[in-house]
């Protein structure tokens, strides 16, 4: 790859490190697992970077593919036994330090992490206020159908949220 493009890719990762930030945030718990997604996302996005033909929005592109990532990656972990600090499971335990608002950050994640796969990855693009237009286009259904998922995913976070 000439060294321009290597610089258009380095940009464009610069520019939307945000997006993949927030798909690792989305799939992953530890923070370490979360540095290793964020790696192997971009190293995704740099071998399919030659074949991008721009028929898509570049975001569009990019959130296809780190999903695609985190959700082949989470089934693979899948398989391996999980554990979750005491924390995560909101258990109502208070630890006297934590504000009210990042432990609603916190809640909400851990909320949305309850979620199906796709589930995740439409609340998140949602949240990033990317049109149902596109939302559509990346996880391949129409925009009607996200429309009813997106009902039905704000229902079960609302349960998740107010047991």
């Amino acid at each position: 790859m000439a060294i321009a493009e290597e610089k258009r890719f380095i940009n464009l990762i610069n520019e939307h490190q945000g997006l993949i930030h927030k798909v690792c945030i989305m799939y992953e718990n530890d923070p370490d697992v979360r540095n290793d997604l964020f790696q192997e996302i971009v190293f995704q996005l740099w071998k399919s970077f030659a074949t991008f033909r721009g028929e898509a929005k570049i975001t569009t592109w990019m959130y296809r593919i780190a999903l695609n990532t985190a959700i082949s990656g989470f089934r693979k972990q899948t398989r391996n036994v999980k554990t979750e600090d005491l924390k995560e499971l909101h258990l109502n335990i208070s630890d006297g330090w934590a504000d009210d608002r990042e432990e609603e950050v916190q809640r909400l994640h851990w909320a949305i992490r309850q979620l199906s796969e796709i589930e995740r990855a439409m609340i998140m693009m949602a949240l990033e206020e990317v049109p149902y237009e596109e939302i559509a286009e990346t996880i391949g259904i129409t925009q009607n159908n996200v429309r009813v998922r997106m009902n039905r995913i704000r229902e079960k976070l609302k349960k998740l949220m107010c047991p």
